[in-house]
């Protein structure tokens, strides 16, 4: 750490190595956090949208413990000279983070029960406790009760002959005191099984399945919990049931595999993903309810520091409020839209695999999701998979999802077609380790060609190559883009792809898969950057020219736009293209550690988070270069994992016509965004463009789907 760092603990603006000067990244994510919580409160959007994000909330907190507070627990023990951002030591990190996260869970959970409850009671989806429940919907919950929900209940005794049970992640349980006939208390835990729904519809027409009653249902529901702890004396028959209050833990996932012997990645990843059912509590979340007693059993059983729990009263599981947006009822969200073809890829009926190649061999085509459809991504499998001239199909696969028809193509070439296929299935992909063993599996049965990546480094790349023999050439097809081959986040994440034939890209695709499935040991590429390699040097380059150029011409101009910027050498060299006069726009969705508009340091830097309908994810690095502007895209942010521990490739946009839509049309359109855009501020805050009533203003995801 630097040793004249300011006493005062002010950054100083002079000095590009002070800690002071980058933000830390994970109070800015919780930042993120209370951007996404503001689009739930937002009376602008429909209810059933509001309520949407509150379960986002809940899922992306979630996922902030598991891994960032996790990360942070495996730090406290670290005694290593670090340079930490804003000077902030790991536990000194988790303090302002209990601090800000409590907040937000309770403001969260606030705006739940005293705001969105009541006004989705007034449009006619009512969620009730079990007491405002009438005779007959009580009846039919109870009757739910004992023929769906009791045969899947296990109680665990926790006693000298039954050890404390295992309570895995992400569970919801019930604390359950119960006394016996001598009047002695027992423990028990109970499992809130998680394949049933959270809230269960308590009317008479959810549980007729005619369509006349799908067409008169209303909406009414009261929750899982509730209706398991009015019903508790059937487990527990001869007992009475003194307390039960009911508990969610989240435990950490950053799980090492150090001391595991690396034969085989798959075996390693089905062990790490064993291992992380283990990880230490880092949220335990109760009810103010909770007896002192009960309390302290969970402590003593769970080994919880008292930093991770988190006590409100009546907590509601934000993540759960997810199966309430399901309601059929459109009117209550958001317009739907039919994600449009570009006109190069609209095939006609009789379209030949030729017809479709033809198209992209003509001129390179970009595709901007979910404004433009995921089908043409899944037809240029199809088509390559029936073509007689195409000799392989190669691609990475990082996420892809359930039921993925990107896969079906790829089982399809192989099973049916008999194609070469080789694929890289990424299963390092946090979360998506499970779904990724079981797609690599079912993929080498039928003969497709699987590596599983390399060790240390994430294959974080979205590359797809086909390999089509035309005449007395091989040609190369190309799909680079910005985000995974996953057909269900196509239509909820803003991403942007690109297809194209251009033979040193192709050629380029052709050493990465290379590189990816054999030995090769190439490092430098004709037109991709490729990171952990060069990818950063190309990238100091390309500022460091604008440096340049704003020296020479005073046309310094850069516009960057990602999902989160930590990476301390990226953000030291932004701060000197700001002092050499170089005028930047940073578009960063998420974590920001870059200090922007502090006189001296980086006065010529703007930052902005869009937050809306769509999760922004695409990559776009503008550089205008004295008048020969430069676009690259791709899969990696400016973060330290992205530069240094992940395959990552950013590849070129060099059609003219290309670069100036988007320039023009995405960029430009996303800076003059005064609706859904936050400005952040020097100290690291928030705020939002102020607006008069009455005037118009523009929304850049409602621009982009009226271009459709």
């Amino acid at each position: 750490m630097p040793k004249d760092k300011p006493l005062d603990g002010k950054p100083d603006k002079h000095a590009l190595d002070d800690p002071m000067n980058y933000l830390n990244r994970e109070l800015s994510m919780l930042k993120f956090h209370r951007r996404v919580l503001f689009e739930a409160m937002n009376p602008a959007n429909p209810i059933l949208e509001r309520l949407r994000f509150l379960g986002i909330v809940g899922s992306i907190l979630d996922e902030f413990f598991m891994v960032r507070v996790g990360s942070l627990t495996m730090a406290l023990n670290d005694r290593k000279e670090r340079f930490y951002f804003e000077n902030m030591s790991p536990q000194q990190q988790l303090a302002e983070i209990r601090k800000e996260a409590r907040k937000l869970i309770r403001d969260a959970q606030d705006y739940y029960g005293e705001v969105l409850k009541p006004q989705l009671a007034e449009v006619g989806i009512e969620i009730l406790g079990y007491d405002q429940l009438n005779k007959s919907q009580r009846s039919r919950v109870d009757n739910y009760f004992k023929e769906v929900i009791f045969p899947v209940l296990t109680p665990l005794a926790f006693d000298p002959g039954h050890p404390f049970p295992y309570i895995s992640n992400l569970s919801y349980n019930l604390a359950i005191l119960v006394e016996d006939l001598d009047g002695e208390q027992h423990f028990s835990r109970l499992k809130v099984p998680g394949s049933l729904p959270n809230f269960l519809p308590v009317h008479k027409a959810a549980y007729d399945t005619s369509p006349r009653a799908k067409q008169a249902r209303k909406h009414a529901f009261v929750g899982i919990t509730e209706v398991i702890i009015a019903n508790l004396g059937d487990l527990f028959q001869g007992l009475k049931v003194n307390e039960a209050y009911p508990f969610y833990v989240v435990r950490n996932a950053e799980i090492e595999l150090q001391g595991l012997e690396v034969m085989d990645m798959l075996e390693v990843m089905e062990e790490s993903v064993r291992r992380r059912r283990f990880g230490s509590v880092v949220q335990l979340l109760v009810g103010t309810d909770m007896s002192d007693y009960v309390l302290k059993i969970l402590v003593d059983n769970l080994d919880v520091d008292g930093q991770f729990i988190y006590t409100y009263d009546q907590p509601i599981i934000l993540r759960h409020l997810m199966q309430l947006y399901q309601v059929n009822r459109p009117d209550l969200k958001y317009k739907p839209f039919s994600p449009a073809i570009p006109p190069e890829l609209k095939m006609e009926h009789d379209a030949t695999p030729s017809d479709f190649f033809n198209a992209i061999n003509r001129k390179d085509i970009i595709i901007h999701h979910p404004y433009d459809s995921f089908d043409p991504v899944v037809d240029f499998l199809r088509y390559a998979s029936i073509d007689p001239d195409v000799l392989a199909i190669k691609q990475t696969l990082y996420r892809v999802g359930r039921n993925s028809p990107v896969v079906r193509a790829l089982l399809r070439a192989r099973r049916d077609y008999g194609k070469q296929v080789a694929v890289l299935v990424e299963l390092q992909a946090r979360f998506d380790e499970e779904s990724n063993i079981e797609w690599a599996k079912l993929l080498e049965q039928e003969g497709v060609h699987v590596t599983y990546g390399l060790m240390g480094l994430k294959t974080h790349s979205k590359v797809t190559l086909v390999v089509r023999k035309e005449g007395e050439r091989i040609r190369r097809y190309l799909h680079l883009a910005t985000g995974n081959y996953n057909h269900n986040t196509a239509i909820l994440y803003e991403d942007i792809g690109m297809f194209t034939s251009d033979d040193d890209l192709g050629a380029d695709a052709t050493d990465l898969f290379n590189y990816l499935t054999g030995y090769s040991a190439k490092q430098d590429y004709r037109k991709i950057m490729v990171a952990p390699f060069l990818l950063r040097e190309k990238f100091d380059d390309l500022i460091s020219r604008e440096i340049k150029h704003q020296k020479k011409h005073g046309d310094g101009r850069i516009i960057l736009k990602m999902n989160a910027l930590v990476d301390p050498g990226m953000i030291r060299l932004l701060y000197r293209a700001s002092q050499a006069g170089v005028k930047i726009d940073l578009i960063v969705r998420g974590i920001c550690s870059l200090r922007p508009g502090v006189d001296g340091l980086s006065e010529n830097i703007r930052v902005i988070s869009v937050v809306g309908r769509f999760l922004e994810h695409s990559r776009i690095y503008y550089f205008h270069n004295h008048g020969q502007e430069i676009i690259y895209m791709g899969s990696a942010d400016l973060m330290q994992r992205n530069l240094n521990q992940r395959v990552e490739v950013l590849f070129p946009v060099e059609d003219p016509d290309l670069i100036r839509h988007l320039r023009d049309q995405v960029l430009e359109v996303y800076l003059s965004d005064e609706i859904k855009a936050w400005r952040m501020t020097a100290d690291g805050s928030y705020v939002r463009t102020p607006t008069e009533e009455g005037e118009r203003f523009l929304d850049v995801q409602e621009w982009l789907l009226d271009q459709r």
